[in-house]
C-alpha cells in the first residue's frame, strides 16, 4: 500500500495541472471534450485495452429535452488486470471495467477524469495487488497524457 500511496504522489507531482479529491483525478485538457477521449482512446487501444462503450451523456440529456454541456464516459479495460483485483475481493467488480470521464465545466475547460485506483482498493480492502495497483496507475497515467498533452 505503501508503494500505491508513493505511486499516487508521483503521479500528481507528473502531471502537474492534475488534481485529485473524493476517489478522482482530474486533468485539464487543451482539446474539446471529444478529442480528448478519441487521444485517450487511442493510447488504451495501443497498450491493448478493451474498449466497450462511450456514452454520452449530453445527448442523453437532450433526448429528454435537458441541457447538460459536453459530458462523455468512456468504459475500457484488460480482464487479464482487472480479474487480479476481483479476485482478492469480487466487490471491486461494481467499478470495473475502468472509466475515463471527459467533461466541459461551466467556465468552458475540459477536464478528463477517472477513478483513482489507490481509492478503489482502499474502497474495497484490496490488500494483496500493489504491483497491480502500480502498473494500473502508470497506465492511466500515460492514457492521461496521451490525452491532454498539447
Amino acid at each position: 500500500m505503501k508503494r500505491t500511496l508513493i505511486t499516487l504522489i508521483l503521479t500528481l507531482c507528473m502531471t502537474g495541472v492534475a488534481s485529485a479529491s473524493e476517489g478522482m483525478i482530474r486533468i485539464k485538457s487543451p482539446y474539446t471534450v471529444t478529442q480528448t477521449l478519441d487521444r485517450f482512446e487511442q493510447a488504451a487501444r495501443a497498450k491493448g485495452m478493451t474498449i466497450f462503450t462511450r456514452i454520452d451523456h449530453a445527448a442523453g440529456a437532450a433526448s429528454v429535452g435537458k441541457d447538460l454541456r459536453p459530458t462523455t464516459l468512456l468504459i475500457f479495460g484488460n480482464p487479464k488486470i482487472g480479474t487480479l483485483l476481483m479476485q482478492s475481493n469480487q466487490a471491486v467488480a461494481i467499478d470495473l471495467p475502468m472509466k475515463a470521464l471527459a467533461w466541459k465545466d461551466e467556465n468552458g475547460q475540459v477536464w478528463l477524469g477517472y477513478n483513482d485506483p489507490a481509492y478503489l482498493v482502499k474502497r474495497h480492502a484490496v490488500t494483496d495487488r500493489d504491483a497491480v495497483v502500480q502498473k494500473i496507475n502508470k497506465a492511466l497515467h500515460a492514457f492521461s497524457q496521451a490525452a491532454t498533452k498539447p
